[in-house]
């Protein structure tokens, strides 16, 4: 893929709030989605994320009550819901063995960075990696709707949703924190379009 290619996917990706309700995007292409979302940046590889993707009607219902009534949860083909890891040292051993046994690293420098993550993470306090996990979770979000777009389709995120409800209907483990919900489906009509405050007012060169 050409620089020109991701720029026109950047610049074509736009919010759609209205979708078709008789497309639907097979589960198997949403795990291929995932599965290219995943390569994402995180802090120390450590992959503080997890997915419920919700596809079933009724429970789309369900979940338009919880998400304040927002049409695009019923109508979108599914909602990936992010969620992020606020336990994520629990990943340290499955991690860096997998790179391991990847080629990716040796053994001696395998067994480094698993002691350098125990040492930090497992001790860290719980806001800190609420913000690690939150952090993260946007970034793979990002690749989310990136990668939908590239494949025709359109997405918008929603983080105005009863976060304690959600956690609850779908017994989210309390080591996971409800981010983000993403409507993923075919627009049933032009997104709407919005402008961005110049680049100009918001950087500084020093």
């Amino acid at each position: 893929m050409s620089t020109n290619d991701v720029l026109t996917i950047i610049k074509e990706r736009k919010s759609v709030r209205n979708y078709d309700p008789n497309f639907k995007i097979s589960r198997e292409e949403i795990e291929e989605i995932l599965k290219d979302a995943v390569l994402a940046p995180s802090s120390s590889n450590l992959q503080p994320w997890r997915f419920i993707v919700i596809d079933n009607e009724e429970v789309k219902k369900e979940l338009r009550v919880i998400g304040n009534n927002q049409e695009s949860i019923e109508t979108s083909s599914a909602v990936i819901a992010v969620l992020g890891d606020k336990e994520m040292y629990h990943n340290i051993d499955k991690v860096y063995h997998a790179n391991y046994e990847a080629g990716f690293m040796d053994k001696a420098n395998m067994e480094r960075l698993i002691q350098s993550a125990n040492s930090t993470y497992p001790h860290a306090p719980e806001e800190a990696r609420k913000n690690i996990a939150a952090f993260d979770a946007g970034l793979v979000s990002m690749q989310i709707m990136l990668i939908a777009k590239a494949k025709g389709y359109d997405t918008v995120p929603m983080g105005g949703f009863d976060k304690v409800k959600f956690a609850e209907r779908f017994q989210v483990e309390d080591r996971y924190m409800p981010i983000v919900l993403i409507a993923l489906g075919k627009a049933a009509g032009p997104a709407f379009r919005t402008t961005r405050i110049p680049v100009k007012d918001i950087v500084d060169f020093i």
